[in-house]
């Protein structure tokens, strides 16, 4: 989401990429999902605005052959401005039993369900400061993904030998799909704990760290997880006859923390692969952006039935373990770039989703250049460059919803990946790797200095990355982030000859400021043309010299033979 948010896209694409999970369609299964429902990241009541939601007790108890859940979740809230009504947002496709506020039961006619926000008259009106803890009990069929994890719900099928699997996969559509809460991504809950009830013979790895489970009657266990600030969207319900392989990561910072995956049965050596691999893509991590997020709790990976998806401390994996030429597994890799990029660092509005896919993108071949060196690094950046479509805006300064920005059609969707990858190569390629890296450190950790225990999970924004790169560099980049980010054509780099004269200019979208320096390599010689003022000449030692500009393909910038290659794969693909 978190932020993962997987969608669909060029199925032409490798794994140093991330390749089909990337472009956006909703569909509905089953019972119709309200419009409210349906969007992830809607404005907060006034009410909502009124609280702030600091605890979630969940109980979940499974039916995998019926596909049917009872819920009931103890909700804790602090008033902050005085109120009389409160609002959460669940799918009115599950029924409300019963809900109490503060331990009192309210009538029926004190709550209402019509469009997925539960509207709750309370008791009495709160004052700030005051504690408000809400009861809901509810009960039904929870929306069925159609094609998790593009589109989003619950996942029941069966493993191999006929045991339940099922899986929740909910980033697009949001949390109400399954319990009561409040659907934004500018809320992150303090503390969730759960209990999640099923059949016995059935684990249930979740967030978090285990409490505890529990064997109860009549043939059910019940596993008890907690964890601190998760994303509303990364609570998550996995369910098999899972094994557990896991060992023990000794940081770099000092710490240690479990790894932990839960597979299938049979599936053993494998996982302790995957396990080995996680060790050494966790350093690179820790040694790139800053020590692991969550160590007071663990890495945690699951089997899953769909792709995947960046569930904090329990990532989804559904790659099936398959071999990559670069010798590693991207999916793995890309989820788990979440755990900084969505869950530590989370956007505070759906408009901002590239500081989680851009990041997490450009992740990818940073790891892939730490592991096997520039000449990998630079195929991934190659390969991410021919899916950029340059449509709409990476962000367009509003608020938006899920919907509005991995809508292809309406928003930049997959360009939030791939050129937000590409315009982070640019810009570090522009200011040098340290004033970089610190930049990026101080947008995932709100600090320079970030060492375990001294920083807890923060929002961040496009606008914040900004000041802090002016602040890192010494120098206002703004028009940079002008250019790629809030606008949607590509820079084009005009070039001629005069003589013995090399001409260079820049043209933009409206002419905007865009003073990029220009590597040009001159019969094996490099030198760097300013471009103030987005000109720039280079004296040629003869009209026959030959020329290479941006010889590290350093700049995103127009690309006359991209734009002829989308162009015949989208004639293709047509036919």
């Amino acid at each position: 989401m978190k932020r993962q948010l997987a969608i669909a896209a060029a199925a032409a694409l490798v794994v140093a990429t991330v390749p089909a999970i990337l472009l956006w369609k909703k569909h509905e299964q089953g019972r119709e999902l309200t419009s409210h429902t349906r969007e992830s990241g809607l404005p907060l009541s006034a009410e909502q605005q009124s609280v702030r939601f600091t605890d979630a007790d969940l109980t979940f108890v499974i039916h995998p052959g019926r596909r049917f859940i009872e819920g009931k979740s103890l909700l804790g809230l602090t008033v902050v401005k005085p109120i009389q009504r409160i609002h959460f947002d669940l799918d009115r496709n599950l029924p409300i039993k019963s809900i109490a506020v503060n331990g009192t039961s309210l009538d029926r006619s004190k709550w209402s369900n019509p469009d997925g926000r539960i509207a709750i008259a309370l008791p009495r009106a709160f004052a700030a400061g005051e504690r408000l803890q809400v009861a809901i009990d509810y009960s039904g069929h929870p929306h069925v993904a159609v094609r998790a994890p593009w589109d989003g719900g619950f996942v029941w099928t069966k493993t191999a030998d006929g045991k339940p699997w099922v899986a929740s996969a909910v980033q697009g559509e949001g949390c109400d799909l399954f319990w009561p809460c409040f659907d934004n991504s500018r809320v992150e809950i303090g503390t969730v704990t759960q209990h999640i009830v099923v059949p016995e013979g059935l684990a249930a790895p979740s967030n978090g760290r285990l409490l505890g489970v529990d064997k109860l009657d009549k043939g059910w266990t019940r596993w008890n997880w907690r964890a601190s600030n998760p994303n509303n969207y990364a609570i998550a319900i996995d369910i098999a006859p899972y094994k557990l392989t896991q060992s023990v990561h000794r940081s770099r910072y000092g710490n240690s923390f479990p790894i932990q995956f839960w597979h299938l049965p049979g599936e053993e050596k494998q996982a302790q692969a995957l396990v080995a691999e996680l060790g050494g893509t966790i350093d690179f991590f820790e040694a790139t952006v800053g020590p692991y997020p969550f160590g007071d709790e663990k890495v945690g990976v699951v089997a899953t039935p769909h792709l995947g998806m960046e569930h904090q401390t329990i990532n989804a994996y559904g790659n099936k373990y398959k071999p990559a030429p670069e010798g590693y597994d991207w999916l793995l890799n890309h989820e788990f770039s979440h755990e900084w990029f969505g869950n530590q660092l989370t956007n505070g509005d759906w408009d901002d989703m590239w500081l989680h896919e851009g990041f997490g993108t450009y992740m990818q071949p940073l790891y892939l250049g730490w592991l096997r060196g520039r000449m990998v690094y630079d195929a991934a950046m190659f390969k991410q460059r021919q899916s950029l479509m340059n449509k709409f805006p990476i962000v367009s300064g509003k608020s938006r919803t899920e919907e509005q920005v991995y809508n292809a059609e309406s928003g930049p969707g997959n360009d939030i990946y791939y050129k937000g990858s590409w315009v982070l190569h640019t810009l570090r390629g522009l200011i040098g790797d340290e004033p970089f890296y610190r930049s990026v450190r101080r947008l995932v950790y709100g600090r320079p200095d970030p060492r375990p225990g001294n920083f807890k999970p923060r929002f961040g924004s496009t606008n914040e990355f900004v000041a802090i790169v002016n602040q890192e560099s010494g120098r206002n980049l703004d028009w940079f982030f002008n250019v790629y980010l809030r606008h949607a054509p590509l820079p084009r780099l005009l070039s001629w000859r005069t003589g013995n004269s090399l001409n260079l200019q820049w043209q933009t979208p409206r002419g905007l400021p865009f003073p990029m320096p220009v590597t040009v390599e001159v019969d094996g010689q490099r030198s760097t043309v300013a471009m103030n003022g987005g000109r720039g000449a280079l004296t040629l030692p003869s009209p026959q010299a030959l020329v290479t500009i941006d010889p590290d393909s350093m700049i995103l910038r127009h690309a006359e033979e991209m734009d002829r290659f989308r162009d015949v794969g989208k004639s293709a693909a047509s036919k």
